[in-house]
């Protein structure tokens, strides 16, 4: 142990407190040998609460810079400014003495409903796996740590903390672990959170096989685990397999927990005093108790968000409308361009310290601006005199800028999305905009993929994602030439949802969500069906045109040319794919396995390198669980995207000869044909099956929303209640956090997240009630509440 002397120091109820917070964001300190950390949301930017604390942030905030968020920047393709937004959030926090930046947020977009996909860099790992390691390292630079999350195989909001994610292992560690593999290996973050889910049949937050065999040994990984907030299913069970941290704090039930267990022998305390000295050493090496007084410059912190979103914007079409000329007559049009939408819902949400609308700012750019009109509402209902002023606005104008996309209730943690759908209201505002003599350039502002039914309607297309505070003045930048848009996206858009490969079970409504799939996940799954989409991974245009020529391959390495051959300076962003025709394994036709962006003034040409790396051409072999390369030769794609490869080569690389599984249909990409049968072959052994039944005996992992299957009236009342409570919050167009957090919390959470009020003694009772013995199980609640609140006065620092 690194602290031995330290930890010989603590007794062992000190011992068993460290594994649990003080409070909601706080670790537990000892008295003259141990600081507390504090913990913060803070993907794209700080969240450190005022007053009372709570889980989701619905109380107010201390102001800080937003940044856009991690699916925005990740259409940058840019680790520069990504290390450099880092570097903002690591001294923000510094300033606000906060040790632990809750982020980046890097899971897998494996399906474009998930609600949470805006926290997300992309569908592909090692683009996701690139970003998310350069924030880190921004984020560390000044001794602030990063927590990146949330590990793994998160891939949805319904029932988030009870969902079993049924994965084959090849695809687990191809697709939803080598993002975390990069992430950790090149950005060496101090912390990383788990997940709520389960992974084939174990909690993330007490997996031994990914917390210490695969994070620890395998990655290297020296810091600490931290559960998702309430996402600590046995306390005990996970500090045995390699979790360091249970939040948020549970007063004295999680250390009484610790305790006992090591009084009895179903703790080894040598295993506890491993988990204290990894936590501490963190903790040494944090801004703990450091007092630094750090002054922000918050006028550069702005401009380095408006930097981060106009790297990120994405021109989808321009039918020679953009960039505007100087003095051009533009109606603005759309309720976003007033009341901006720059940020998720959930956790994530910040507290703007500079928040700019396009309204707010046009005054400052060349455009002769002729009005501004709502056009809308938001909700999705549509109004008709709102249209009629915007399409009366319209016609006064050369140009109409036209600001859509998704409402808040779209996109939040804790639900998924319902389709892929604009609200009916701007839809229909489109089409009758798109119908006039005036050109309509539609200005998008959305945190994941959209159909677009319209998109031959209108002139021009300018997808600003999620952008933070400073995204109108960036977009504005973008409208009227002064930087000539770069971005390309980080997913692909299908054409309908229906396009989306098993789209028809996401979300899964039962325990298990089977990843079906396999390898085939967003461009892998397009590329290999020969789908059509409405735009590719990877797709974005510029004002300027770029040309690729002389592509030389070697053992290491490809190098090519680059030149601009247009008449305005730009920055291409040039990808790298492999893939192998003669593949003995399932294996997609073509993965990213590089990227490089270069600016080039108009005319110039540039040479440049893309170097392999051990990602380049391995696999991973289930049978002799290691990562393997397959013999042979590789062919080798450069483009401007997945689907526009503009020099293609080949290499022949030494490995092993491949045995082949025969997965039939997944080997021949039949995947029309794919079938549970087919999957469960691939998964290696007999799937798990849950049946549900009109009444169920509900346990402490069954979520609260499965009250409307219990036996006893009370349960079902109460179920009525909270699905009401959710539907009126939709309509009004407000996700209700905290309803939405409940509706998919399983009954044991009730323990983890009350801060001591009620123990799983209680939550027992309380199942017991539900189940059909109400008058038992109240009487048993009566008597456990007594207690419990008798084990709350316990001070467990002092126990021996």
């Amino acid at each position: 142990m690194k602290h031995e002397n330290i930890v010989k120091q603590l007794n062992l109820g000190q011992k068993a407190a460290m594994m649990s917070g003080k409070n909601t964001w706080e670790t537990q300190d000892i008295k003259g040998l141990i600081p507390s950390m504090f913990l913060s949301d803070g993907p794209h930017g700080l969240r450190k609460q005022l007053g009372s604390s709570d889980h989701l942030g619905l109380n107010e905030s201390v102001p800080a810079t937003c940044f856009p968020t991690a699916a925005t920047l990740a259409n940058s393709w840019d680790e520069k400014i990504l290390t450099e937004v880092g570097y903002c959030l690591g001294e923000e926090a510094q300033a606000l003495d906060v040790q632990v930046v809750l982020g980046p947020g890097l899971n897998i977009k494996r399906n474009p409903k998930c609600g949470r996909n805006f926290e997300y860099y992309s569908e592909d790992p090692y683009l996701a796996g690139k970003l998310a390691a350069a924030s880190i390292r921004g984020i560390q630079t000044n001794g602030t740590i990063a927590s990146p999350k949330h590990l793994a195989v998160n891939s949805q909001e319904n029932r988030r903390m009870a969902s079993d994610s049924i994965v084959d292992e090849r695809t687990l560690r191809e697709i939803y672990l080598t993002n975390f593999e990069i992430a950790v290996k090149e950005g060496q973050p101090k912390s990383i959170m788990s997940s709520y889910n389960l992974i084939n049949d174990v909690y993330a937050n007490e997996n031994s096989e990914l917390l210490q065999d695969i994070l620890r040994k395998d990655w290297h990984f020296d810091g600490f685990v931290v559960s998702d907030w309430g996402g600590d299913n046995n306390h005990v069970a996970g500090v045995k397999n390699g979790s360091h941290l249970a939040m948020p704090g549970q007063a004295m039930t999680g250390p009484l927990e610790i305790y006992r267990a090591v009084k009895n022998g179903q703790l080894d305390e040598a295993v506890l005093d491993e988990r204290v000295d990894e936590l501490i050493d963190v903790i040494f090496q944090s801004t703990a108790g450091k007092n630094d007084n750090v002054t922000i410059d918050w006028d550069h912190h702005h401009k380095v968000a408006k930097e981060a979103a106009m790297r990120s914007v994405v021109l989808l079409k321009n039918d020679n409308v953009l960039p505007l000329a100087n003095n051009q007559k533009v109606a603005v049009i759309g309720d976003f361009a007033q009341n901006p939408r720059y940020q998720g819902a959930g956790s994530s949400v910040v507290n703007p310290k500079n928040l700019e609308s396009t309204m707010s700012v046009i005054d400052g750019y060349p455009l002769d601006v002729v009005g501004y009109a709502q056009g809308y509402t938001r909700g999705g209902v549509t109004q008709p005199e709102l249209e009629a002023a915007a399409l009366s606005l319209a016609e006064k104008s050369d140009v109409v800028l036209l600001y859509v996309g998704l409402d808040e209730i779209f996109e939040s943690e804790g639900m998924d999305r319902s389709s892929l759908s604009m609200p009916n209201s701007q839809q229909q505002l489109i089409e009758k905009l798109a119908a006039l003599d005036t050109k309509v350039v539609v200005i998008l502002s959305a945190g994941s993929a959209i159909e677009m039914p319209w998109v031959d309607q209108v002139d021009g297309i300018l997808h600003g994602y999620l952008s933070g505070q400073a995204g109108a003045s960036a977009m504005l930048e973008v409208i009227c030439g002064h930087y000539n848009p770069s971005g390309k996206l980080n997913e692909s858009y299908p054409m309908t949802y229906g396009d989306v490969y098993f789209g028809e079970n996401f979300p899964a409504t039962s325990r298990y969500s089977y990843y079906q799939e396999s390898l085939f996940v967003g461009y892998r799954y397009y590329e290999a069906a020969k789908k059509a989409v409405r735009f590719p991974f990877g797709f974005g245009l510029s004002y300027t045109t770029f040309d690729y020529s002389d592509l030389k391959v070697n053992d290491t390495s490809i190098e090519m040319t680059i030149t601009n051959t247009g008449d305005v300076e730009g920055e291409e962003i040039v990808q790298l794919y492999v893939g192998k025709k003669d593949s003995q394994l399932i294996r997609p036709v073509k993965e990213l396995k590089g990227f490089k962006k270069i600016a080039l003034q108009a005319g110039e040409s540039r040479t440049i390198t893309i170097g392999f790396d051990d990602k380049t051409f391995r696999y991973y072999d289930v049978d002799e669980k290691n990562w393997q390369t397959e013999a042979g030769e590789y062919q080798i794609y450069v483009g401007k995207n997945v689907a526009s490869i503009e020099l293609q080569g080949s290499v022949t690389v030494a490995g092993v000869e491949v045995r082949n599984h025969n997965h039939e249909n997944y080997q021949k990409h039949s995947f029309e044909k794919i079938t549970l049968s087919d999957f469960e072959e691939l998964y290696g052994r007999a799937l798990p099956r849950e049946s549900q039944e009109n009444q169920m005996v509900l346990h402490e992992n069954n979520v609260i929303s499965e009250l409307k299957y219990a036996k006893s009236w009370i349960g079902r009342f109460v179920y009525g209640r909270l699905h009401s409570m959710l539907k009126k919050s939709e309509a009004k167009g407000e996700p209700d956090l905290n309803i939405l957090f409940i509706y998919n919390m399983p009954f044991r959470a009730i323990a983890k997240m009350t801060n001591g009020m009620v123990s799983m003694e209680m939550v027992e009772k309380i199942l017991l009630a539900v189940n059909g013995h109400f008058f038992k199980g109240v009487g048993g609640l009566i008597t456990s509440f007594f207690r419990n609140r008798k084990e709350q006065k316990i001070n467990i620092l002092e126990q021996e």
